[in-house]
Order: C-alpha cells, then structure tokens, then sequence
C-alpha cells in the first residue's frame, strides 16, 4: 500500500475543501434551519407525533441522509471529474499508485466531507430540538456506510459525466427525488398499503430507516434488511469501479 499516495490526493482533496470551509460550514447551518422553519413550525404544528416521536425530530435523521447523500455525491464526482476535464488524470494513471488508492484517497476525502456536514447537520438540529440517539454506535455506522457508499457512486458518475451539466444529472433528477420519496420527512406507515409496497422498491428507503432507527429505534423495515441493502450497494460500487479500471471505461479515452 503506497500510504504516500493516498495521503496525497486525500490532503489536496481536503486542502480544496478547506479554501471554502465558510460556505461549507455555514450552508447546511443555514438549510437545517430553514427546513425546521418550514417543516417543524409549519407542518410540525399540526402533526403532534410520529411513531412516538416528535415531528422536529422524527425529521432530522432524513434532513441529514438527504444532506450527507448528496454532499457525497457532488464531492466525489466532482473530484475525479475535474482532473479528468483539466488532464491531469494521465499524470496519475502512469504513476505507480494502484486504482484501489486512487479511489481510497478521492473517496476517503469526499466521505471525510459528507461526514463533517452530517455532524454539522446534526449539531445545528439539536438547538432546534431534543435528538435521542438509542443506538449511538449504529447511528455512526449508518452514516460512515452512507458517506462511503455515496462517495463511491458519486466516483462513477464522476467518470462517467462527459460534461458539467452530466455531473448533476444524477444527483439531481435521480438521488434527490428518491431521498424525498423514501421517508426523509415521513413515516411510510402514513402511506397507503399499496404506496407502502411501491415504496419499498426505493433502495434510500433502507438507508434511510436504518439511520432513523439508530435514533428512535423504530424503523419501517427491518434493520437487518437495512444493513445487507447498504453492504450490498457498497459492494455493487466497488464492483463497478474496479471494472472501469481493468478496462479503462472513460477514464483512459
């Protein structure tokens, strides 16, 4: 393993992030607030409790899946993107570091970054509201998988993204409806019985509930099916990532 390597690419990846650390910092602050404004004042007001819990809270874990999911998204994808777009990519092909070094130095960096906003995120929530963590140890496992498992996605739209306009394609038409739609500010029991089985082909869904339940201890499937759907998507980017390597699928032409 050439930790050297690694270390390089994740510290200029960092190094990126800390020129805007502002922005960064005091964007999800300022969205956290808005959606509590909105979503615990508004709605909140005339829903007293879901599933025991309180609206305010009941919406915070989705508030920070939706955040972390598309935080890692665009800082992967954008990250390997770039050196692509400039043609630097080359420089870091023919160096003798290992496609699993490159990926871990981009996507540990991208993940490191997900992973700060969702803790900015749940700090900010807990001036706003009582935020019981049940499970602390599974709450952090969720969200490292998350961070992880998004990062490597946003890794292979990265590579794939022929353009800037390609590169928030997915994030936005794809990821983030499925992020509202899989029970970030609901619980799916509110839903009707054939919306419920509908609901349940969105894989964020799974995440999603895991997270919440990490909080609550309620889940709206069963935690189990929660970790097998994360591990399992991990594994199908990780997958994915190691073929357009070996084939050099839009990171050679």
């Amino acid at each position: 393993m050439n930790f050297t390597a690694v270390w390089a690419i994740y510290y200029s990846e960092m190094v990126r992030f800390f020129r805007t650390i502002a922005q960064s910092f005091i964007s999800p602050v300022i969205s956290t607030s808005l959606y509590f404004v909105v979503f615990g004042a508004a709605i909140g007001s005339r829903i007293d409790q879901v599933e025991g819990v309180s609206y305010g809270a009941f919406i915070v874990p989705g508030l920070i899946m939706l955040s972390v999911m598309t935080q890692a998204l665009s800082n992967a994808s954008f990250g390997i993107y770039f050196p692509k777009f400039i043609g630097t990519i080359y420089e870091l092909l023919s160096a003798p570091v290992s496609f699993f070094e490159i990926v871990l130095g981009f996507v540990g960096a991208a993940a490191t970054k997900a992973l700060f906003i969702g803790v900015v995120i749940l700090a900010t929530a807990s001036m706003f509201v009582d935020v019981p963590v049940t499970h602390p140890w599974a709450m952090i496992l969720f969200l490292v998988l998350t961070c992880v498992s998004f990062s490597l996605f946003g890794f292979i739209i990265g590579v794939w993204a022929g353009n800037f306009e390609q590169l928030q394609l997915i994030p936005l038409l794809v990821v983030t409806p499925l992020v509202f739609l899989g029970g970030s500010f609901y619980s799916i029991s509110m839903l009707p019985p054939i919306w419920q089985k509908i609901t349940l082909f969105n894989p964020v869904v799974y995440l999603i509930s895991g997270f919440r339940w990490s909080f609550f201890g309620t889940a709206d499937v069963p935690v189990g099916l929660s970790l097998l759907a994360i591990f399992g998507f991990t594994a199908l980017c990780m997958g994915i990532i190691w073929w357009i390597f070996k084939t050099g699928w839009r990171i050679r032409a």
